[in-house]
């Protein structure tokens, strides 16, 4: 079932199915990509209880194997409505059968959108542990942002990168390895006046993930030099990815809590990188905003 939110020239819809952002608009404008699937038939899926994936599709948790796909299950599942207001809303998912064959954990994850006079949209995410011993788990954010905003050919737009207010001269990088984990060596790649040209090359080895908190702003720039959105987070990582070799008319700006495994990882679940850990009774909560400049592209 789709759910809609209005406040300050803005407006969203959420679907209850996977708790995720369907379309966001201002004064009518569509800035969230339509989930076609010739390019990519989601458009804004919430990332629990992994981000990435998991050496060889598995993983090990009290000596115990078990199977898991890329970026968990949360964003298959369906969530039940919380609360709602004219400009917020609230989705809890809860452990299932179907989680508890995966993923030997009670929890409650609960996913707010709230519009805002000076963030725009902001997304929290609410992860309680309800275990009598420790809960380990990542979670992220993967929304696709229209790229340029009428459509088609990237053209002129930028991705700007900036930390503390300042424009990254470069960004450092694991590159993907051919299955999907993040390989041991950095590569380095050099913005233009602290932007990210978009282009087949930039995206040919899959997503480009920014670690240790390289970036805190990550802005869509239009063909006017103007930044059209920016998603603010204070996430670890940033993926920034679009689908390789499809020239696809968006580009997804992803905070993460977490990351796909290195390639050589053969730890059990609580070593894996950038991962989080809850003993009983406790709550993590983490949020990124997105601002829009409606002026166009």
């Amino acid at each position: 079932m789709l759910y809609t939110i209005s406040g300050y020239g803005l407006t969203a819809t959420v679907s209850d199915a996977g708790a995720e952002l369907m379309s966001l608009q201002k004064e009518g404008k569509e800035y969230l990509w339509s989930g076609d699937p010739a390019f990519w038939g989601r458009r804004s899926p919430v990332l629990f209880p992994f981000v990435g994936q998991v050496r060889d599709k598995k993983y090990r948790f009290n000596g115990k194997e078990y199977a898991m796909g890329q970026h968990g299950f949360a964003r298959d599942q369906v969530f039940t409505l919380a609360s709602r207001t004219d400009s917020t809303i609230s989705f809890v998912l809860h452990e299932n059968e179907e989680t508890l064959s995966c993923y030997p954990f009670r929890f409650e994850l609960e996913i707010r959108y709230e519009l805002t006079a000076d963030a725009g949209l902001k997304v929290t995410w609410i992860v309680r542990n309800k275990e009598e011993d420790e809960l380990y788990f990542s979670i992220g954010g993967h929304p696709a942002f229209l790229c340029p905003l009428d459509g088609g050919d990237w053209g002129d737009c930028r991705i700007r990168l900036t930390k503390a207010g300042t424009p990254l001269e470069q960004i450092r990088i694991h590159p993907i390895t051919t299955g999907g984990n993040v390989g041991p060596s950095w590569k380095e790649l050099k913005t233009t006046d602290g932007c990210l040209i978009p282009s087949d090359e930039l995206f040919a080895g899959d997503a480009l993930i920014l670690e240790d908190s390289q970036a805190d702003e990550a802005a869509l720039v239009g063909p006017d030099g103007r930044p059209y959105l920016t998603l603010t987070t204070d996430a670890p990582l940033l993926g920034i990815w679009s689908p390789v070799g499809k020239h696809a008319p968006f580009i997804c700006l992803e905070p993460w809590y977490g990351r796909t495994d290195a390639d050589d990882f053969s730890g059990e679940l609580q070593d894996r990188a950038y991962g989080n850990m809850l003993k009983k009774g406790e709550m993590f909560t983490a949020s990124y905003s997105v601002s829009i400049d409606a002026h166009g592209n």
